[in-house]
């Protein structure tokens, strides 16, 4: 998709899992009790809501159903939103609509009432297929049940991707390596291959500041990154993004839209929300304790909590960090026709230091120059986005 092309997505968030796992900082609660019908309501007042935000409502080219864990849900929540979502935005043709789902055996029976719900898309919590690691991670599935509801979601839907983590302890190239050979002999189309990293608030925080030892040296995680990218590419599977490697027309089109700074409404707790209006950028967050989103949306017909309008150096920035983890890079230009002269929102003497040293080059892609990472540069992103935003 071109960056001059506007794309528009919906994001659904299910706050809810059966455990926490101890490596995610994402806003999930254990909770026995749900009241789905609360839910369901709070989730399509607030899609009126925010759609009544939008000067001119798009059609949604996708929908992503993210967690938490949205396996759980009920498959006639699930129908209930994208039926509302359909009436209120319309559907642009071979829309996407992906959810996440872990890979146990009782969440894997769910996914045939997902497709019939309108699913076409599903994401699988796989995480490694190792026993050991599994445990190490948290995970309540086992490597077999994985395989089986990774077999099982390739019988039902034409798209379907995983998510695995490396850079884990005592984790050698040799054991990484025989994964991903694993993997590619799948022949799968989408893949998510994430190095762990240590997040505040998480159980794996308070055991790291304790001095437990819970990733791979830097020097064995560089080597896995750089060994991941050989073997996908050699196999067909392009890392168009940091973490994600496609076949060619197989890419997450909702990922994308985040990428590419396109415009996005966040339903749910904890949802954000990012879209253009008369010109300005306009940033939303709810709130994220699931009682206290539902309560408010109960008596606001939203969650919102903070509310921001993106300065045009705030909204540089969004461009230049979502872009740069693509490997086609972001457009100059086009961040300077919203945002004003370049050199008031990056640093033009240390983007020329890191092209100079080959971690970010300009590339013509699709009949635009645009500025991009290398592969060295993808390794290094975080420090050499410190270094070029203003």
């Amino acid at each position: 998709m071109r960056q001059g092309d506007r794309s528009f997505g919906l994001y659904v968030h299910w706050p809810f899992c059966k455990a926490k796992c101890p490596y995610c900082d994402f806003n999930s609660h254990v909770s026995e009790q749900v009241d789905y019908a609360r839910f369901q309501a709070g989730m399509l007042a607030e899609m009126r809501h925010l759609a009544g935000r939008l000067e001119q409502p798009p059609r949604l080219n996708s929908i992503f159903f993210g967690g938490g864990t949205p396996s759980l849900m009920p498959p006639d929540l699930i129908e209930a939103i994208l039926n509302k979502a359909e009436q209120i935005f319309g559907f642009a043709k071979n829309i996407e609509i992906t959810t996440e789902a872990n890979p146990t055996s009782v969440e894997a029976a769910s996914l045939g009432a997902f497709k019939a719900a309108g699913v076409n898309r599903v994401s699988l919590g796989i995480q490694a297929l190792d026993p050991a690691q599994l445990q190490f991670l948290g995970r309540e599935h086992s490597v077999n049940e994985a395989l089986d509801a990774l077999a099982l979601a390739r019988d039902l839907f034409n798209m379907v991707s995983i998510d695995l983590i490396y850079g884990l302890p005592e984790q050698t190239p040799k054991k990484w390596r025989s994964n991903l050979q694993q993997l590619v002999k799948l022949g799968l189309n989408h893949l998510s291959l994430y190095h762990l990293t240590i997040e505040p608030k998480t159980i794996f925080y308070t055991r790291w500041r304790r001095g437990e030892v819970l990733t791979g040296p830097d020097e064995v995680v560089a080597n896995l990154f750089e060994m991941t990218n050989a073997i996908m590419e050699k196999a067909g599977l392009a890392a168009y993004e940091v973490s994600n490697y496609a076949r060619e027309g197989h890419e997450c089109r909702h990922n994308l839209t985040y990428w590419q700074a396109h415009d996005w409404l966040g339903v749910g707790p904890g949802a954000h929300s990012r879209f253009d209006n008369s010109g300005r950028r306009i940033s939303l967050a709810n709130r994220r304790n699931p009682k206290s989103w539902l309560e408010t949306v109960e008596f606001k017909y939203h969650g919102i909590e903070k509310e921001t309008i993106e300065t045009p150096n705030g909204w540089a920035s969004e461009m230049l960090m979502m872009g740069l983890r693509l490997k086609a890079g972001v457009n100059l230009s086009l961040i300077e026709q919203k945002c004003g002269p370049r050199e008031f929102w990056i640093n033009q003497g240390k983007l020329a230091m890191h092209v100079n040293d080959g971690r970010l080059q300009f590339l013509e892609h699709q009949n635009e120059t645009r500025l991009a990472t290398t592969p060295e540069g993808r390794l290094l992103l975080n420090s050499v986005l410190a270094d070029i935003i203003k």
